[in-house]
């Protein structure tokens, strides 16, 4: 498959793991928590990823995989290709019968992300990207290329962020809300990396930035983000880590990526 036969794969699957999760969000059931007690996982999260894994599994017998429920599998000797899996990225809105969950699947060759898509069914929007050639969104059956914010003043961006689920780190994070808010347009806190970052790849806000996102959290909806000319990374040069991920027009990645520097925003909390 080249890499847009593979955005289409995970397009597909995607589409089948978010029908099936919708199917049963008004029943879902907690399954457990993670990193504290308010970090929720359900059996519908599980239930989504057996699904996606059996899909890639029939489809592409070998390639590698890592999912946030099920951890890591390398791929065997004849296949350049992982896929990096969310099942329901936004898992406390979709506890609590909000709209803003994803299901973001996205296909790695030799450590770069070539393909990615990002499914919203209750938004009832997809994302779609391939490395080389942009990125679109998909809604009521048009496909609608994407093109990030042109925005350069700081003191003008609308900003989105989340917060991590450890109490020492969201300590942290407010402080540094605090101190940026007076010095943009507003905060947004949607709930769901993978849609925050869509929604910087289609303009809907300037710019994202949330300390503590895995692989499986920024990978697709980065790849978009990139597609749609946005640029993603951490700060004072790092690549983008669970220490800090940074997603913004180019010039305003500088101005964000100046302030939160400053501001001491990967500083260490715990």
């Amino acid at each position: 498959m080249d890499n847009a036969e593979l955005a289409a794969l995970a397009l597909d699957i995607a589409r089948e793991a978010g029908a099936l999760a919708r199917s049963g969000q008004a029943g879902v059931r907690i399954a457990g928590t993670k990193s504290s007690p308010i970090d929720l996982v359900t059996e519908m999260d599980q239930a989504c990823e057996q699904l996606i894994r059996e899909r890639l599994a029939a489809s592409r017998p070998g390639d590698g995989f890592l999912g946030e429920e099920s951890g890591e599998a390398v791929s065997d000797a004849a296949s350049d290709c992982r896929w990096i899996v969310d099942p329901i990225d936004g898992t406390v809105n979709y506890v609590y019968g909000l709209p803003q969950w994803a299901v973001s699947i996205a296909a790695e060759r030799q450590g770069v992300v070539v393909a990615g898509a990002v499914v919203a069914p209750a938004l009832e929007e997809e994302y779609l990207g391939v490395l080389g050639q942009g990125s679109w969104r998909l809604a009521g059956g048009d496909r609608e290329r994407l093109v990030c914010s042109q925005q350069t003043e700081l003191a003008q961006a609308l900003v989105a962020t989340g917060f991590g689920y450890r109490r020492e780190r969201r300590v942290e994070q407010g402080r540094v809300i605090s101190a940026l808010l007076p010095e943009i347009r507003d905060i947004r806190r949607c709930g769901a990396a993978a849609v925050d970052l869509c929604y910087v790849a289609a303009g809907r806000v300037d710019a994202g930035f949330e300390r503590g996102l895995n692989p499986w959290d920024r990978a697709a909806g980065g790849l978009i983000a990139t597609e749609a000319g946005a640029r993603m990374g951490g700060l004072s040069e790092a690549p983008a880590s669970e220490a800090m991920t940074l997603c913004a027009p180019p010039a305003l990645y500088e101005a964000l990526d100046r302030r939160l520097s400053a501001l001491g925003a990967t500083a260490p909390e715990d």
